[in-house]
């Protein structure tokens, strides 16, 4: 068989044409290299070519490579503080590391960017990012002082500027020097003019914290860029090149930044920027700075503003790197329930109760320590030690003699504590405060005149915590004395046993399980056996005492202990404690010792479980943030969040304001809730917390005292807002035989709440649906007729809150009238002492009635 003939070369195929073109220029290189190899310029030209070409591939390795796009500063935000508003949306506190505010090219006023181009660069209209004899000059510069040990001018664009901030960073060499320049060229492809001038100005350190002119005008003048005069925009351009170098606090440095600022308004003058009669003005007018400052929004709420930033963390993260709305970069806007005249009476009143507690008892100790041998100022200047309270101020123990000590203060200042102002007893030792100071010492003092006197911190602390019951937004927080001396924050970290204050979650199981408010508990001993190993358990009272059988309002009211683990034995401790874990309690063990209070929770889980109540029974979230928003002002959380279209009072269409439905699943039965906050009215008008009575409106509670006593409680408050405080030592020990919590807590409740419940109307407990409000005696739970209830808070006489069906018959059988007889017989031989021990006597009374 023949073979096929070849396929023919498509001649008009664009690959074959380029093959065959670019063959044929080889082979006519080649042979052009071959004729004229032999002349000695072309081989030069050659090897220069190779050279050249060798040298630009060694350059783009060395500097081009890797270099970041500059592509990437059309999105680049710079990172902002981000800024904490109250309840009204005033501004309270910012979380920054640096100090900024970002500003738009258009509101940078014109002679103010002038400034800075006659100071930093002259010519950045003209170049395209380096300006070559700028550059030349500070070649010539650096190599002049090389091995001097001196660093040499910049001579750097503000384009390189901008490169060396946002994209390659500071490092000191030549080498980072022609990245940067490489990067200025890019960029100029990429920006505008105003747009590299916007990031400049809004990213430039210029001291005092403040990165960006914006935030600088305010450190230094406490003025807005627009309200800047001449000479102290020029002074705010002198600052790129070293801030430390012109601080005005100093008398050199004045002199220096005065100096420096008037070459600046020479600068001005000879680019025509100004004109001569404004150049003489300017530097005949003093440099006018304002004294450095903190932070502009004050102290108030130290452990509720701490609680918010662990919660935004825990949220978006903390740096930059942790996302784009992290904390201390994304400029989020922090909206929080926060009522700063509730914090501060929140806050006094706590700080009021620690220190009545405290009083006579001595001088606690030192509240820090630093080491003197590193020189006082320097460890005071970074010592995170100080308070907020009353003219009380941190200062160091420098040196003492028998006469007097010397302090000194964080601004560098010292006085003189007199031996005869630090005399109250030192607690450990018994002798006068004095002798017990030493060097490097931190103590607490305040002014006395020309010198100083001793104050003591508290040893014992508390928390505090106030919620509206609707919303569960939290109003105030206090986790201790002083933020600033420890940011351990007892409202939301401290697990402390809550003790009786757990007792009307063990009676709503129980009134779940078919009790009633009149129904008749045993207060006599009770003891359970709790096998082999642990034997028997027998309960008792706070006071010791017993008295026989009572209705479950009294033994509320009463904070009965032998009734309430009665009560917790019939209704069962499953179904206790998991009443306790739905209301967000904790999560315990079915033993009855949890009854009483015996594990651990928070003020501010006690005080939301509370503001459940009140809500009828439905979850609440204890709320420190409404909302969050972006840089931008979209709101990023919550994640479901809606505007309220309407809602506000310019854009109100005039139809019914929308009525938002309640929020949150019914974890306990809403009659239920109900009855519990209307039997614990009585523990402020006839029980354990008659201290409130005075204050003469609608109010629920209950007092806690733990075992010890270690820490003592009060939880409670009115149809609006809950408040819970307790008051312990952060290692627990005894408080000592008389503390109890209406004696301890619930003053310290009122000293808070008064001023704040004045203000609001006096409005009862709303009863959910099915409540039945039935006239009995309130000791034998027994129903009324023809007797109606009194104002005196002891008339027998009360109405009680019964579930439908459950509340007490008009007639009963003579079977049943036999065994109150009984019943009442019990009681009166259980006043008189007479039980003959618990077996006996729970035959006889045939447990809870």
């Amino acid at each position: 068989m023949d073979e096929a003939a070849p396929t023919p070369p498509d001649t008009d195929n664009f690959r074959y044409r380029l093959r065959r073109d670019a063959g044929g220029a080889w082979a006519r290189l080649k042979a052009v290299i071959r004729d004229r190899w032999h002349s000695r310029w072309f081989r030069l030209a050659t090897y220069a070519c190779g050279a050249l070409v060798l040298a630009v591939a060694l350059f783009w390795l060395i500097f081009a490579r890797g270099l970041p796009d500059a592509a990437t500063l059309l999105e680049y935000e710079p990172p902002l503080p981000t800024i904490v508003r109250d309840i009204d949306g005033k501004p309270i506190h910012s979380y920054a590391r640096e100090r900024r505010v970002q500003l738009q090219y258009a509101d940078y006023p014109p002679l103010l960017v002038k400034a800075y181009l006659a100071a930093e660069d002259k010519t950045f209209f003209s170049h395209h990012g380096v300006d070559f004899p700028g550059f030349a000059g500070a070649v010539v510069d650096y190599v002049s002082k090389l091995g001097s040990g001196q660093r040499a001018r910049g001579g750097s664009t503000i384009t390189q500027q901008v490169a060396k901030n946002l994209l390659i960073g500071d490092e000191y060499s030549p080498t980072r020097k022609v990245k940067e320049m490489i990067l200025a060229w890019r960029m100029e492809n990429v920006l505008t003019k105003p747009q590299i001038l916007e990031l400049y100005l809004n990213q430039i350190f210029l001291g005092r914290n403040a990165y960006g002119v914006q935030a600088a005008a305010r450190a230094y003048f406490d003025k807005d860029v627009a309200q800047l005069a001449l000479p102290e925009m020029a002074y705010l351009a002198i600052l790129p090149k070293g801030p430390a170098n012109y601080r005005p606090e100093s008398a050199t440095g004045l002199a220096r930044a005065i100096e420096r600022r008037n070459w600046a308004l020479g600068e001005m003058r000879r680019n025509g920027f100004i004109d001569d009669a404004q150049y003489r003005t300017a530097i005949a007018t003093p440099l006018g700075t304002v004294a450095q400052r903190g932070s502009p929004y004050g102290s108030a709420g130290g452990y509720y503003i701490e609680e918010v930033r662990r919660r935004l963390i825990q949220k978006f993260g903390e740096k930059a790197q942790d996302g784009p709305n992290s904390v201390y970069a994304g400029g989020l806007w922090v909206r929080t329930p926060m009522d700063p005249e509730m914090q501060r009476l929140a806050s006094a009143a706590l700080r009021a109760g620690l220190q009545r507690y405290d009083a006579g008892k001595g001088w606690s100790g030192p509240v820090g320590k630093i080491n003197i041998e590193n020189g006082w100022q320097r460890e005071m200047a970074v010592s995170p030690v100080s308070i907020d309270y009353e003219g009380w101020q941190v200062a160091a123990v420098i040196s003492r003699d028998s006469s007097a000590a010397q302090i000194g203060f964080g601004g560098g200042e010292t006085g003189v504590l007199p031996a005869a102002a630090a005399q109250m007893p030192y607690r450990r030792t018994g002798g006068p405060a004095f002798n017990a100071l030493k060097p490097g010492d931190l103590i607490a003092v305040i002014r006395n005149g020309s010198a100083w006197a001793l104050r003591n911190v508290p040893e014992v602390s508390g928390g505090m915590v106030i919620e509206e019951t609707r919303s569960g937004r939290i109003h105030a927080m206090q986790g201790g004395f002083d933020a600033r001396l420890s940011a351990y924050n007892r409202a939301t970290q401290a697990q402390r046993q809550p003790g009786s204050t757990i007792k009307p979650f063990v009676y709503a199981a129980a009134l779940d399980s078919g009790m009633t408010p009149a129904s008749i508990i045993v207060d006599g001993p009770f003891c359970v056996y709790q096998g082999g190993r642990l034997g028997q358990k027998c309960f008792r009272n706070f006071s010791g005492s017993s008295a026989g059988p009572q209705t479950m309002r009294w033994g509320v009211e009463q904070s009965r202990n032998l009734m309430t683990v009665r009560a917790a034995s019939q209704t069962g401790m499953d179904r206790v404690v998991k009443t306790i874990k739905a209301m967000g309690i904790g999560d315990y063990q079915p033993y009855l010792a949890f009854a009483l209070g015996a594990g651990d929770t928070t003020v501010e889980k006690m005080t939301n479980a509370y503001a459940m109540l009140v809500n009828h029974g439905r979850a609440l979230s204890p709320r420190v943030i409404d909302y969050v928003q972006d840089r931008r002002g979209k709101v990023i959380w919550p994640d479901r969040w809606r505007a309220c279209a309407g809602c506000n009072m310019p854009n109100w269409d005039g139809k019914p304001m929308p009525r938002f439905a309640p929020e949150g699943r019914q974890v306990m039965n809403p009659m239920t809730a109900y009855q519990i906050v209307h039997i614990t009215e009585g523990v402020i008008q006839r029980g354990t917390a008659t201290v409130l009575r005075d204050l003469d409106r609608p109010l629920f509670g209950k007092t806690g005292t733990t075992n010890g006593p270690t820490n003592v409680w009060f939880v409670g408050g009115s149809p609006d807002l809950v408040a819970g405080v307790y008051l312990g030592y952060d290692n627990p020990r005894s408080l000592g035989g008389y503390a109890q919590g209406g004696r301890i807590a619930a003053p310290i409740w009122k000293q808070a709440m008064a001023p704040i419940l004045a203000k609001m109307p006096k409005t009862p407990f709303i009863a959910p649906n099915g409540i039945r409000m039935v006239r009995i005696d309130r000791r034998s739970g027994k129903r009324v007729y023809g007797a109606w209830p009194g104002d005196d808070p002891k008339s027998a006489v009360i109405w009680e809150a019964f579930k439908p069906e459950s509340e007490p018959r008009r007639t009963i059988r003579k079977e049943e009238v036999e065994e109150q007889e009984k019943v009442a017989a019990a009681r009166a031989n259980a006043v008189a002492g007479r039980p003959r021990n618990d077996s006996d006597f729970m035959q006889e009374q045939g447990g809870i009635y």
